[in-house]
């Protein structure tokens, strides 16, 4: 057991309720038409600062260079300032869900051909692509409501989804000109995006209200409806909806919050693993029997109080995602301050490696580490999935958060004006 570090964190009560920012894959990473000359790279959204960092996807993780993804900021801001509402809704994300800050990136994917990255903002509520060698802003798309947060991106590189949390909207936009192809109405504050492998669905997420102080299990009600949502992928009709509520109430878990948080599939798209607000530890749900076959509580930090209204956007755990050949998980405690990989034959965790407030899992290009974002010391670390033990560990900007594997050009250095 590593040592632990208190931290302090508060909550704060929103004038609008909005969703927090949270498996994703990186399809498009290896994505037919694909050249040669691209570089493998991971791109790191550094939230508060409005930078995406790009880094090696293997070995020692370093930096290769910057972003500056909000270099309309001064047009944006005085669009904001224009507006008596959406100033309010603005100031609202960072004073809630900022926690004091503004959110300037949330999400990002480069495209097939690595000339460009799409940026989800959630403070600017929009979706922009920005060429990697300009530093120019392609196109933008404002989403439905006041806030934009996860995105996914299509297997073939062609599309993007991204949740428009205060609109309860997924839209689904061409990755290279923006132009919208369908959208598709979710659950109370959509959340993750999942396509999968094939390309025919999408799996939202919806985690309702997270930035209100009515934590307790006897209010749960007034968190809104939670829900997943399978999406058809070309007529963006809804296909299916899968409540947790009643699944964890089969199983004797009644008191347990059913917002489903990061989730990942297993290789065969069988089995789906998923985190839930304020719970140390994630379930287990076979598709087929449309059942909770497994629940694993991880451990607590014996510095980390149990009073929910103190976890940060009602996140206990958050960030998950699975070794490619299936064998193990990787957990990010965020509010315990570490992260572990865990067996998924045994669920039985290796060694809790220290991290602060880590809000984020993938995995690295070459398969064998988990990557964790650490929102509260700037940094991202990788840990072996062999043996669960770090490997490395790399500053980054202010408040890393999503992290995802993308491709640049070869010989790609930072635009001039980042």
């Amino acid at each position: 057991m590593p040592v632990f570090r208190r931290r302090h964190l508060c909550s704060l009560t929103a004038a609008l309720a909005l969703t927090a920012t949270v498996p994703a894959t990186a399809a498009h990473a290896d994505a037919p038409g694909a050249s040669a000359a691209l570089r493998q790279v991971l791109f790191v959204g550094n939230n508060w600062d409005g930078t995406a960092e790009v880094i090696k996807s293997t070995g020692d993780f370093a930096r290769i260079g910057r972003i500056d993804v909000i270099p309309d900021k001064d047009e944006r801001m005085a669009e904001i300032n224009a507006d008596p509402i959406r100033w309010i809704a603005f100031m609202t994300i960072r004073n809630s869900v900022g926690e004091g800050h503004d959110q300037f990136v949330d999400d990002m994917y480069s495209t097939p051909d690595g000339k460009s990255v799409v940026v989800s903002r959630p403070s600017f509520a929009d979706v922009v692509s920005i060429d990697l060698a300009s530093g120019r802003i392609n196109w933008r798309f404002p989403v439905s409501g006041f806030r934009a947060d996860h995105m996914a991106v299509s297997p073939d590189g062609k599309r993007v989804a991204v949740s428009a949390s205060t609109g309860n909207t997924v839209h689904v936009l061409d990755i290279e000109t923006g132009k919208q192809l369908g959208k598709a109405a979710t659950g109370a504050k959509p959340h993750e995006n999942i396509f999968t492998k094939d390309g025919k669905y999408i799996y939202n997420m919806s985690i309702g209200e997270v930035n209100t102080q009515t934590d307790a299990p006897w209010l749960d009600w007034t968190k809104g409806d939670r829900r997943i949502t399978v999406i058809d992928a070309t007529t963006y009709q809804q296909v299916k909806v899968i409540d947790m509520r009643s699944r964890l109430d089969a199983i004797g878990l009644k008191d347990f919050s059913d917002a489903v948080r990061p989730a990942v599939f297993s290789p065969d798209e069988s089995t789906l693993y998923f985190q839930v607000s304020f719970f140390n530890g994630f379930f287990e749900y076979d598709l087929a029997s449309d059942k909770i076959t497994r629940t694993k509580t991880l451990p607590k930090n014996p510095a980390t109080s149990d009073d929910r209204t103190t976890f940060v956007n009602d996140s206990r755990h958050h960030g998950l995602s699975m070794s490619p050949d299936g064998k193990k998980l990787c957990v990010a405690g965020t509010m315990d301050d570490y992260a572990t990989v865990v067996d998924r034959g045994t669920l039985q965790e290796g060694p809790l490696v220290t991290a602060a407030k880590p809000y984020w899992a993938t995995v690295s290009g070459d398969g064998r580490s988990c990557v964790v974002s650490e929102s509260g010391s700037d940094q991202v670390t990788a840990i072996d999935f062999a043996t669960g033990k770090k490997v490395a560990s790399v500053p980054v900007g202010d408040h890393p958060q999503r992290v995802r594997l993308g491709h640049v050009e070869a010989g790609w250095t930072s635009p001039s004006a980042s």
